[in-house]
């Protein structure tokens, strides 16, 4: 196939990239080109200050025509708009990457599907997801766009350990704390149901819905089929740095509540809820698809690399601080408690 990456270098999208290079197709990457020493030598780049430069990008795949083209960072209806005009008549089928963050909060069944409603009133980034989903499917509608969603859930590689509760700078603090025996903030108590996705088998599915007749105008969740507690994603992970874990449980409403971090979307609007992906229509549409990477070898894989790679270690002090501040008010608002009712 002729393939057109927008991005093409993130956590959901590297795998793919690596997949289709050594698979032999003709694939560009349109992007800043910061990471082209990772990649293989047949990946060709378009390189572009900024991809939202509409008359830039236009200029730079003057002539070109695609099999498959996918836009990796597209947040907003009016990106979606730009990607419409750019790439109508140009591509035979147009990728758009949602999120599962957009089925309906609160959820009304915790098994979810390609028709489960899209509605999130805790998160705009799920919202603005919804609206370039409805803006694409009416535009397959109404001008025959070659459409295909594909909706993922929490996917994670080798570079950042997947997690509930982070800071700004990503899991490294919370591992951190773990590596120094301090307490880790869970949410909830730990028992809620949650997915994680290594993107190597994120591709495979992915990949297989590329030049899919069955997949235009059609949208897929893509997900393992492993389904853990978040008291068993925190286990993993200290299994795999070889260290106690030491939970410390918050009600995810509180964690919003208390401030610095946009935790209301992302734990109300998303993983505050037991969800488990029902993956059949996927796997009509791509035979054989099977995830086969389980968690634990997953995020043992990613503890190694991270450790091996200090530049991946980013120090967040501010978070580290924000961690003990919570705990201790958890502990004083206990302790007031026993005092009142003992």
């Amino acid at each position: 196939m002729n393939v057109l990456f927008i991005g093409g270098t993130g956590t959901i999208s590297m795998a793919i990239t690596r997949k289709l290079a050594t698979e032999g197709h003709q694939l560009f990457l349109l992007n800043r080109g910061n990471r082209t020493v990772e990649l293989p030598d047949n990946v060709k780049f378009i390189q572009v200050k900024d991809v939202n430069d509409e008359a830039d990008v236009k200029a730079k795949i003057a002539g070109m025509e695609f099999d498959v083209v996918c836009d990796f960072i597209i947040f907003h209806k009016e990106q979606a708009e730009r990607d419409f005009r750019l790439f109508s008549g140009v591509t035979k089928q147009f990728i758009f990457i949602s999120s599962a963050s957009a089925y309906h909060k609160p959820l009304s069944s915790y098994i979810i599907t390609e028709g489960t409603t899209m509605a999130n009133p805790y998160w705009k980034y799920s919202r603005e997801k919804i609206e370039c989903e409805e803006y694409f499917f009416n535009q397959y509608k109404s001008n025959g766009f070659p459409i295909t969603v594909v909706r993922p859930s929490h996917t994670y590689d080798e570079r950042s350990v997947p997690l509930g509760v982070h800071g700004a700078h990503g899991s490294w603090q919370v591992v951190k704390r773990m590596m120094q025996g301090k307490p880790v903030i869970i949410q909830g108590d730990g028992t809620s149901l949650w997915t994680m996705t290594h993107n190597s088998d994120f591709a495979k599915a992915f990949v297989g819905l590329m030049g899919n007749p069955h997949a235009i105008g059609e949208a897929f969740q893509i997900t393992s089929d492993e389904t853990l507690t978040w008291n068993q994603i925190y286990q993993s992970i200290a299994k795999a740095l070889d260290v106690e874990l030491k939970p410390y449980y918050v009600a995810s409403d509180f964690l919003a509540a208390v401030g610095n971090y946009d935790l209301e979307g992302s734990l109300i609007g998303d993983k505050a809820n037991s969800v488990v992906f029902d993956n059949t229509k996927l796997k009509r549409a791509v035979p054989g698809y099977q995830p086969t990477v389980s968690f634990a070898q997953g995020v043992k894989q990613t503890i190694d690399y991270v450790l091996a790679h200090p530049e991946l270690q980013k120090e967040d002090p501010a978070f580290d601080q924000w961690c003990d501040q919570v705990i201790a008010r958890m502990e004083q608002a206990k302790s007031e408690l026993r005092e009142k009712f003992l």
